[in-house]
């Protein structure tokens, strides 16, 4: 394999540990501006890095390149990836409320699954019979890391729960927005992943913003000024965010969205060590084997890279 063929893996990793951390950072902020002002806060303070990260590509010499050819078709791609990331970061916080940390997160894993069906119908990327089985085997674990303290004797009940409802909704909007942000990719064949990854976060950021920042503006003025007020930890959430979302928007051109997703997996066994090291969150044997089936699901997805 050569570089090009490898590189999204190390991006993957770093994109999952980054946004492991802008995750703890919003939960924070979340009791301080609910949901949805930390949802807006990693979209409006991560502008300032993503347009940071846009104008040193441009002028690196290794990526320096004209503005890339955009389109509609480009756009309407993007606008898919930005939507649907916007939901899926608000129902991904509501989701964390209602459990504890590492379990909110695995909620949202579910999308992998729904990825492999959305990149099919949508992009014709039909992932292998390698990728299939870790994302079974991952996803398993996920729900496993579901199932209440109480054990699998509750578990329909759990799953009935405003948690479970979140975190499928929120793995499902994930699940269209990196199927949007990859189809995006695809429309500037001739840009570098480096600066087709860049734009696309400064351009969905900035959409993102502007919706979700007009409607609180419109509807919920006290969660805005809730996130101006708390701009410390805004920041460090945006930041994190937009490295996060750097690496992915990079990932998705350079592979298909199932393998970026799969591998993006390892970022439930990234939360649960922020959940027992810093949370001082416990997880029960059942929790545990959820977590030892992600990385069973993580090592097949590298036997087969």
């Amino acid at each position: 394999m050569n570089a090009a063929g490898w590189l999204w893996i190390p991006i993957v990793l770093w994109a999952a540990l980054a946004q492991t951390a802008r995750n703890a950072a919003q939960r924070s902020l979340v009791a301080r501006a609910g949901t949805l002002g930390a949802t807006l806060a990693r979209f409006l303070y991560g502008l300032p890095f993503a347009a940071a990260w846009v104008l040193l590509l441009h002028r690196l010499p290794q990526t320096a390149a004209a503005l890339p050819a955009f389109h509609r078709a480009y756009f309407a791609w993007l606008a898919l990836g930005a939507l649907g990331q916007l939901a899926a970061t608000a129902f991904l916080l509501a989701a964390m409320k209602q459990r504890n940390f590492v379990v909110g997160v695995a909620y949202s894993k579910t999308d992998a699954l729904q990825v492999a069906l959305f990149g099919s119908l949508f992009l014709g990327e039909l992932p292998g019979l390698g990728t299939l089985l870790a994302i079974v085997l991952a996803t398993a674990g996920v729900v496993l890391l579901s199932l209440p303290h109480q054990g699998a004797a509750v578990a329909g009940r759990a799953w009935r729960s405003a948690a479970a409802w979140y975190g499928l909704a929120s793995g499902a909007g994930f699940a269209l927005s990196a199927v949007g942000y990859r189809g995006a990719a695809l429309q500037l064949p001739g840009t570098s992943a480096w600066l087709a990854g860049a734009w696309g976060v400064l351009l969905a950021q900035g959409l993102q913003t502007l919706l979700l920042g007009g409607w609180l503006a419109w509807r919920a003025r006290a969660a805005l000024r809730a996130t101006v007020a708390a701009w410390r930890l805004s920041a460090v959430a945006g930041a994190a965010g937009a490295l996060a979302s750097i690496g992915w928007f990079t990932a998705f051109a350079l592979t298909t969205a199932a393998n970026v997703r799969t591998l993006g997996m390892v970022e439930v066994v990234f939360s649960y060590l922020v959940s027992r090291r810093l949370l001082r969150e416990k997880l029960v044997p059942a929790e545990q084997g959820g977590l030892a089936l992600v990385v069973a699901g993580l090592l097949v997805l590298g036997l087969r890279l």
